[in-house]
């Protein structure tokens, strides 16, 4: 892979992970609110929140893991 395009994707992929970290912030917040609300054993927005945090935590892994391979084949 030529110097451009590895730049061009490592661009890419860190620009996708400080959304998705930007989006964790806000189900965190979210979650947070949906706690204040009561009984979380029956609150639907308090486990979405769980949901789409661990999810998107996991996306989060993955592309740092993407991203330490593209810098890795840099050096």
């Amino acid at each position: 892979m030529d110097k451009k395009l590895r730049e061009e994707k490592l661009k890419m992929w860190k620009d996708n992970l400080n959304q998705l970290e930007n989006d964790l912030k806000v189900i965190l917040a979210k979650k947070g609110a949906a706690a204040q609300e009561g009984d979380l054993s029956e609150n639907a927005a308090y486990t979405m929140a769980i949901e789409d945090a661990d999810t998107t935590r996991v996306r989060i892994e993955e592309i740092k893991k993407i991203i330490r391979e593209l810098e890795k084949v840099e050096k």
